[in-house]
């Protein structure tokens, strides 16, 4: 018998899908892995092998029944229980899947500890946030310089697939909150070896996110604008109608305006960012802290160590709820322990360190990225002896109406003076709005600083 030869028209056929497998650009294969094997934002979409961290299914991103926004934000997981809880005797058991921040936060402050719940990957996003990060892949890139970013299309993560720190950066600074939002918070700085929690300050932040409007669709088309930011005091009575005004810019260096009402005078600020302390917050958070971290790329290298499972801050609507009282989320010394939550999430590992010829306070910086979200989770940050000096940890949480994960309180300590800073603490305000720049409450009009004065004594 001979063997059945092909004939010549299915060779040719075959040479040609061979063909275009082999020609398929690279970028093209990657932005087929989202949806698939990877969440639509880039995480992987299966579960671990131990069942601690389940398969993404797409996020809790509908509302409860009878849920408006605007109201309180509910808490889905309230009924979860306790899987372990973490504390002073046993946290080398667990050091592996903390970072070493957080290791010494149990070991140094009396009464810390960690309650560990069960696992909810809960963050989802719209879908034009998942179909222009679809689009960013072979599209988006860094600029010469290697820390700006030169293109991308907007209301979508640049970097899905990220191969370097930096990229992984511009996630989190691109990450989707919605096109703008206003919110009401406390911060509060207890004073060290009291009792109390001292005087909060209260301030309302009006936020606009020209590169999360999807019609603007590229750098371009926002202008090259990051961020708008104001924020009036309006207590205590001697900071009440303080108003602090930034424009943040990917390409060029920020403009910072700050009004002060005991002066009636409007000053630019043009050192106030990077590592210069916040004002009011007695030398406890510098302005690149803000949020997790706020401001420019210059001063790092980012190097990407890779991803891992950790223990980290995590669906924290307890702690972010607008119906409890401030002194019953703030407490001495850390923030109440029986409102914070921590669960096992895959995150991204970003070690940053000062560049050769620049300076910082803090010249080491490792962020925690969450795979599903992008948010930095937990932040420890490095004196110049190589010792950890300040921890940071935020808790996302579900905001369903836009859809999106978002962070609002967080808490900065200071190892080496026994201190910390409790921020956008939300308890006792009204609930956040973070549909404000979709529907006009928030407009670009609102953030001249020619307006300040009339905005300080509304």
């Amino acid at each position: 018998m001979h063997p059945i030869k092909p004939k010549a028209s299915v060779l040719m056929l075959s040479a040609v899908c061979a063909c275009c497998l082999l020609t398929t650009p690279l970028w093209a294969q990657q932005a087929a892995k989202l949806g698939s094997e990877l969440t639509p934002v880039g995480a992987e979409k299966a579960g671990n092998k131990d069942g601690t961290i389940p398969a993404w299914s797409g996020g809790d991103v509908t509302a409860p029944a009878g849920y408006k926004a605007g109201q309180p934000r509910p808490d889905p997981y309230a009924a979860d229980k306790v899987v372990t809880t973490i504390n002073a005797a046993n946290v080398d058991k667990y050091a592996s899947k903390l970072s070493p921040g957080q290791v010494q936060l149990i070991k140094s402050i009396k009464g810390y500890r960690m309650d560990v719940y069960p696992t909810h990957r809960s963050c989802g996003y719209p879908d034009f946030v998942y179909q222009r990060t679809k689009e960013n892949v072979g599209f988006a890139k860094l600029a010469a310089n290697g820390y700006e970013l030169a293109e991308a299309k907007t209301a979508g993560y640049p970097f899905p697939m990220p191969t370097s720190g930096v990229e992984a950066m511009w996630n989190f600074k691109m990450r989707y909150q919605g096109e703008g939002l206003t919110w009401a918070y406390a911060t509060v700085v207890p004073p060290k070896g009291g009792s109390g929690i001292g005087e909060p300050l209260i301030q309302e932040d009006y936020i606009l996110f020209p590169l999360s409007t999807a019609q603007n669709n590229t750098i371009t088309g926002a202008k090259g604008v990051e961020s708008l930011y104001l924020s009036p005091y309006i207590a205590p009575a001697q900071f009440a109608g303080d108003v602090t005004l930034s424009h943040s810019y990917i390409g060029k260096p920020n403009d910072i305006w700050l009004y002060f009402a005991s002066q009636r005078r409007v000053r630019r600020a043009p050192t106030y960012s990077y590592d210069a302390p916040i004002l009011n917050d007695e030398n406890l958070e510098t302005i690149d802290q803000y949020t997790m971290y706020n401001g420019p790329l210059d001063r790092y290298d980012y190097k990407l160590v890779g991803k891992k499972e950790m223990i980290v801050p995590y669906n924290w609507n307890k702690l972010n709820s607008v119906t409890a009282k401030i002194s019953d989320v703030v407490q001495p010394t850390f923030l109440n322990r029986d409102l914070t939550r921590y669960e096992i999430h895959r995150v991204w590992e970003v070690e940053a360190t000062v560049k050769q010829g620049a300076r910082h306070t803090f010249p080491k910086r490792v962020f925690y990225l969450d795979e599903d979200s992008w948010q930095v989770l937990v932040q420890d940050l490095y004196d110049g002896q190589g010792k950890v000096q300040r921890v940071m940890e935020s808790g996302v949480v579900m905001a369903t109406e836009l859809p999106a994960c978002v962070q609002e309180a967080y808490a900065s300590h200071d190892l080496s003076l026994g201190r910390y800073i409790a921020e956008r603490i939300p308890a006792g305000q009204k609930q956040s709005d973070w549909l404000a720049g979709r529907d006009g409450r928030v407009k670009e009009s609102m953030f001249e600083p020619d307006g300040l004065r009339r905005f300080a004594t509304r």
